[in-house]
């Protein structure tokens, strides 16, 4: 067996991109989704993991970024590892976490440059309205708030690991 120097072994490993999500709802259980001004799909409040943050840090930051609000990021619902896809070279791990209930859309504050819109939708207006590799988080996050057990898919399918 050869030894190989951690810097190269390291150096040579596959790497991905990491990113965030927030799961709120409304009183009746509609999920609360953003419309970015740079893409043709709405989205979960949310975005990309910087170096070295955690991810429910990275989740709670995008969520006060992108809305005005401080959550309190709660249990981690969903891990879906997406392949790279379109302009996307590499994999990506997405976290969903569990940020509770908002009882009306009064408090939001949305950046112009970066969403245009924001709203609850019931869960099959989400999945119509969310890109097709995205929309099964959806279920998936509802499911595991419900049952207190994270679920894990592979590029949007459920999974058993």
């Amino acid at each position: 067996m050869t030894w190989t120097d951690p810097a190269t072994w390291y150096a040579n490993l596959p790497a991905f991109h990491a990113a965030a999500g927030a799961l709120i709802t409304d009183p009746a259980g509609r999920l609360l989704l953003v419309k970015p001004t740079y893409r043709d799909h709405w989205a979960f409040p949310g975005g990309y993991v910087e170096e070295d943050e955690y991810p429910h840090h990275a989740c709670a930051r995008e969520v006060h970024e992108e809305l005005g609000l401080t959550v309190a990021v709660g249990d981690l619902l969903v891990v879906d590892w997406a392949p790279p896809a379109g302009q996307r070279p590499r994999a990506l791990i997405h976290f969903t976490f569990d940020c509770g209930t908002l009882a009306s859309l009064a408090d939001i504050d949305l950046p112009g440059q970066e969403l245009e819109d924001v709203a609850f939708f019931s869960p099959e207006e989400v999945e119509r309205r969310l890109p097709a590799n995205v929309a099964p988080r959806a279920d998936a996050a509802a499911r595991a708030r419900v049952r207190q057990i994270p679920v894990y898919l592979a590029g949007g399918a459920a999974t058993s690991p």
